[in-house]
């Protein structure tokens, strides 16, 4: 997880709407709350592995793609909903890289 941080926090300048123009608010936040559901994504996976291997419960190698696919569902409306400060944190400094370029 601290990997996918690193990642997004070093990855260079925010994206541009067209040339030489700078991206739109909405653009920025919805890349944050992307990457705040990445984020979470990863942290569900982290949690679900706690609680023990698909062989233990019963699941099948199909039940835990799907597993997968709800913890990517349940990490974005986490993130549309306001979710854990994450994207407000991303966002904050995607705006001031763009001041800044």
């Amino acid at each position: 997880m601290a990997e996918v941080l690193q990642a997004a926090l070093t990855a260079g300048p925010p994206p541009k709407a067209g040339p030489g123009k700078p991206a739109s608010i909405e653009t920025l936040r919805g890349a944050a709350q992307e990457f705040e559901a990445v984020f979470l994504a990863q942290v569900l996976a982290r949690i679900n592995q706690g609680l023990g291997s698909g062989e233990d419960n019963g699941e099948t190698v199909d039940q835990g793609i799907f597993h997968d696919m709800f913890n990517d569902e349940i990490a974005k409306l986490i993130s549309r909903s306001g979710g854990v400060g994450v994207a407000d944190a991303v966002l904050k400094e995607m705006l001031k890289a763009q001041e800044v370029a």
